[in-house]
């Protein structure tokens, strides 16, 4: 085993103890880090990531397959390895992809910093309500495949640094520059401060997409299933709709944000 990589064999070791049972610090939070699963999520926060690195633990079987990978890992960065059972015991249920790492949050942007560091030109997205942690990958996905600048978050959604949402976004979580806090109406009146046209997307919106052309800054909002956005959001602002046909009046939000930003994309 190449001398940088340094092998685990007892779950209870206190170097791995941020990867003991991931599923349940899932759900109680792991304070100021998150955990990245996957291949191409580690390569993505490596190479293009916001956040840092603090330690990964692979599969020892991952270890001649990633071996490019772990090569140019920085040497402050530490990489344990364990065999399948022990890592299988460590994150408390059987680790198909045998890569994990740990990353840190560090301090968080809030609104108005992101918006402050805004190109002349920019394209925003604004989220209320997103529960689902598919959704909030998914819609960071798109975020990163049509270039949006930034994306502001409430605080009723979910925490896009959630493993899975991590995980579905592709890496995008972490590429992506993102703050959340406060409500939609709060984030809405810090978009029009900062010189945004907003534009609030609604099955009942009173323009279709096409109805809207790109601008130098635009902010386009997206509420969660069911409830969609604010009354109030949607009275104050331009409002969008995707015209459908065979009775359907909605689409999955994070399918919604991919076709509504690769029209406003620039």
């Amino acid at each position: 085993m190449p001398p940088f990589l340094h092998p685990i064999e007892d779950p209870a070791d206190p170097r791995i103890e941020a990867y003991l049972d991931i599923r349940e610090r899932d759900l109680k939070g792991r304070g100021g880090r998150f955990v990245v699963e996957g291949e191409v999520v580690l390569q993505t926060a490596l190479k293009l990531g916001r956040f840092a690195i603090e330690s990964i633990l692979i599969g020892e079987n991952r270890v001649v397959p990633l071996a490019d990978l772990l090569a140019g890992v920085p040497t402050s960065i530490p990489i344990y390895v364990a065999t399948r059972a022990v890592l299988d015991r460590i994150a408390g249920f059987p680790m198909h992809r045998g890569i994990l790492a740990i990353g840190l949050r560090g301090e968080p942007a809030s609104p108005e910093s992101l918006l402050a560091g805004m190109p002349e030109n920019a394209l925003v997205v604004g989220l209320s309500g997103i529960a689902n942690h598919d959704n909030i990958g998914g819609i960071f996905r798109n975020c990163a495949a049509f270039g949006v600048d930034g994306v502001l978050i409430d605080a009723a959604s979910c925490d896009p640094l959630y493993r899975k949402a991590i995980r579905v976004s592709a890496g995008a979580t972490l590429v992506t520059p993102f703050a959340q806090g406060g409500d939609i109406a709060m984030l809405c009146d810090a978009l029009l401060a900062h010189g945004f046209e907003v534009l609030a997307t609604s099955p009942a919106g009173r323009e279709t997409l096409h109805d809207v052309a790109p601008r130098k800054r635009q902010a386009v909002l997206f509420g969660a299933e069911g409830p969609g956005l604010p009354g109030g959001i949607l009275s104050r602002l331009r409002s969008l709709r995707l015209d459908m046909r065979g009775g359907f009046d909605s689409l999955n939000v994070a399918t919604t944000s991919g076709i509504v930003l690769h029209h406003l994309a620039r």
